[in-house]
């Protein structure tokens, strides 16, 4: 079998997408996905990413494999990246493309909207700040300040972790997030706490982990371990849910700029509650495999 696939990356977080509007299903296994993401033997990819015809009046879905095989709900640079994807299909397909797209994804319909400059910002929802959410088993913060305003939130709390007390922040953008704030990002030896965090006994579905740094009110530095594909140059997710808990903490703006190891992204936690996500989609090249 020869599947045609584009590569994209989003900050440096580099995923295979493949066009599969034919067919409900993905056309590769958890197991092949993992083959052709390595970058020895393989494609070399942080993951995934299937265009599937679209559920319940969206236009497409959505569904990803990590380079381990797992299947995370959604990923904010691949969905960017998807959306990208699917203008490039339709211009080769009719000419032209939608500016605008509804996708259904594990998480929820998230819509991602190219812009002039060749950015994308996608509406990626309402955080998710209760604990059953998250999911954590971490006990919520109700002797906090903030607890009357979010109750039922896991915010500032200790978690230990590698003999280690860790002051962290929970929140979901459809899919897990532990967030802790630090002097130094640099500083931080994300190989080998990045997973002692994402397989802690206190996320039953693991969790991804941003380590943040507050250099302004409206800029913060981020690095981060993400459940099923490790350290990674950016996650859009991850970004969106460090600017919710550093809002929720009394660290920074409703809005500001996330610096990734990949490059920057713009996030705003919006008087609706809602949030949005800018940043780059950009296509390396196509290929057959």
């Amino acid at each position: 079998m020869n599947i045609e696939f584009t590569k994209y990356h989003g900050l440096g977080n580099d995923f295979i997408l493949v066009d599969n509007r034919r067919s409900s299903d993905p056309c590769l296994t958890p197991e092949q996905a993992v083959q052709i993401c390595d970058r020895h033997f393989g494609i070399g990819a942080d993951g995934v990413i299937f265009a599937l015809p679209g559920q319940d009046g969206t236009d497409y879905s959505m569904r990803i494999f990590n380079s381990d095989g797992s299947e995370p709900e959604m990923c904010g640079n691949g969905i960017r990246c998807l959306g990208r994807f699917l203008a490039d299909l339709e211009t080769a397909d009719h000419g032209t493309a939608h500016e605008q797209y509804r996708i259904q994804t594990l998480a929820g319909v998230m819509t991602p909207k190219l812009e002039a400059n060749g950015q994308v910002t996608v509406d990626m929802g309402i955080p998710h700040l209760l604990a059953a959410e998250i999911p954590t088993t971490i006990a919520a913060a109700d002797q906090k300040a903030i607890a009357s305003q979010f109750p039922g939130g896991v915010i500032d709390q200790p978690l230990e972790v590698a003999g280690q007390i860790w002051q962290v922040t929970c929140v979901s953008m459809g899919n897990p997030h532990c967030i802790t704030f630090v002097d130094d990002v640099e500083a931080i030896p994300l190989e080998q706490i990045g997973p002692k965090f994402e397989h802690h006994p206190a996320f039953p579905q693991r969790t991804n982990t941003e380590f943040i740094e507050v250099v302004r009110s409206d800029y913060l530095k981020m690095r981060v371990w993400e459940r099923g594909a490790g350290s990674t140059l950016a996650c859009g997710t991850g970004a969106c849910a460090s600017l919710v808990a550093a809002v929720l903490n009394g660290r920074c703006d409703r809005r500001a700029t996330i610096e990734l190891p990949g490059g920057c992204l713009e996030i705003e936690w919006a008087a609706d509650d809602r949030i949005y996500m800018t940043g780059p989609a950009e296509r390396v090249f196509v290929g057959k495999f």
